[in-house]
């Protein structure tokens, strides 16, 4: 098969690797993108319930995970939120911010976001290949040899941005890592679903109170007690187990304990903020008022009675007539329920990838490989996750603009 030549070559046309393109045509080197989903940017179109969480007000390494915080660092700060803000406005995309500090396109169109990229990758002269899957990789002296069905190209610098595993329909299904593995790199050994649903065990109440949604602290504890990580934010019950925002953010640090402690617990205060003898004085203060009463002044009703419920309590007990073991029961429940986890909602359904090839193998001021000269990568396959709220699509941005730009001033 006579292969094509081409200057260079991405592989994966998803945020990170659009981002490439755009900078590096922009900077005198057009590149050609090779993408095997069929739909162009589907993870882009369905991020944000199809409105494209494009990224947050304030950014930095400490909503991370992964590398280390300061190689993480190193990047964001190469291209940052108002740079990303400035770069879509070419491109009329204007933005309003949540009270989260989300950062949404006015339009709530994801559409508008892809639309972008797409324009920014035409104007700055390079061109998609699309569906064109890229099966194996190699290196032949100083160049790359990309092939896939029916054709081969032979490029001279090489940007990889084929996402992780989460989402695989959208065309990240994990085979990049095999890419960077044939050309020398190492992949850590977990790879876990990030920013993904927990699922409960059968009988868990939480699962009969789906539909529920509020503020709750969640913390993830090893046997010995010690507190591993905590978030504070909405939550949501489901037919499952739990989702929204608090429970997707810490899935990957409970998925990541649990491979080191299988006796590690993941807890939830529904009244973050307090704590167990608080609670237990003010059920000790309530007299001739019902546990039910005094605690729907704090809890929607429907909690209280399931709460009551896991910890044997009768919610129309009076307070003075509560024993002691029942206060103690009922404030563990408010404050530090043991949520039974059985798993997560899977690859299907998670956002983000924890896990991937370690920054320590890059050269973080242009994102080139330490052990394969004119090997550039960005995006989701690396080591690198963000929190829910925009992080990893500005993790997108400022790794594709890095890899892009420093590939092209290369050649």
């Amino acid at each position: 098969m006579q292969a094509e030549q081409a200057d260079l070559v991405v592989v994966g046309a998803g945020a990170a690797g659009l981002m490439a393109a755009i900078h590096s045509g922009r900077n005198g080197q057009p590149a050609l993108v090779l993408e095997g989903a069929r739909t162009l940017g589907a993870k882009i179109l369905v991020a944000g319930g199809g409105r494209c969480n494009v990224t947050h007000d304030i950014v930095d390494e400490t909503s991370y995970a992964g590398s280390k915080p300061n190689a993480i660092r190193k990047v964001l700060r190469r291209f940052d939120v108002p740079e990303t803000t400035a770069f879509f406005g070419e491109f009329g995309v204007e933005f309003q911010r949540e009270e989260s500090g989300k950062l949404f396109p006015v339009t709530n169109k994801a559409r508008t976001v892809l639309d972008a990229l797409l324009r920014g990758v035409e104007q700055a002269g390079s061109r998609i290949q699309h569906p064109c899957r890229v099966q194996s990789v190699r290196r032949e002296a100083d160049e790359f040899v990309v092939e896939g069905d029916g054709f081969a190209v032979r490029a001279r610098r090489l940007i990889l941005a084929t996402g992780g595993k989460s989402l695989p329909k959208s065309g990240s299904d994990g085979q990049g890592w095999e890419f960077a593995r044939a050309l020398g790199h190492t992949v850590t050994p977990r790879l876990l679903p990030a920013l993904v649903g927990l699922t409960l065990a059968d009988g868990c109440f939480v699962r009969d109170l789906s539909g529920f949604t509020l503020e709750a602290t969640l913390e993830v504890r090893a046997a010995s007690g010690k507190r591993i990580a905590t978030r504070t934010a909405s939550t949501l019950c489901t037919h499952f187990g739990i989702s929204g925002p608090g429970p997707m953010d810490i899935s990957r640090h409970f998925l990541n304990a649990q491979l080191d402690d299988a006796d590690v617990q993941l807890t939830i205060s529904w009244l973050p903020g307090r704590d167990e003898e608080s609670i237990d004085a003010e059920l000790r203060g309530l007299g001739k008022r019902t546990v039910l009463r005094g605690l729907k002044e704090s809890l929607p009703e429907r909690l209280v009675r399931a709460l009551c419920m896991a910890a044997g309590v009768e919610p129309t007990t009076a307070g003075h007539a509560l024993s002691r073991e029942g206060r103690r029961a009922l404030a563990r429940a408010v404050c530090a329920t043991v949520l039974p986890v059985t798993g997560t909602r899977g690859w299907n359904q998670a956002e983000a990838t924890a896990g991937g090839v370690p920054l320590s193998e890059l050269r973080l001021k242009t994102m080139e490989s330490r052990v394969s000269p004119g090997l550039y990568f960005c995006g989701e396959m690396l080591d690198v996750d963000g929190r829910i709220g925009g992080y990893n699509f500005q993790w997108a941005w400022a790794s594709g603009f890095v890899a892009g730009t420093s590939a092209a001033a290369s050649l």
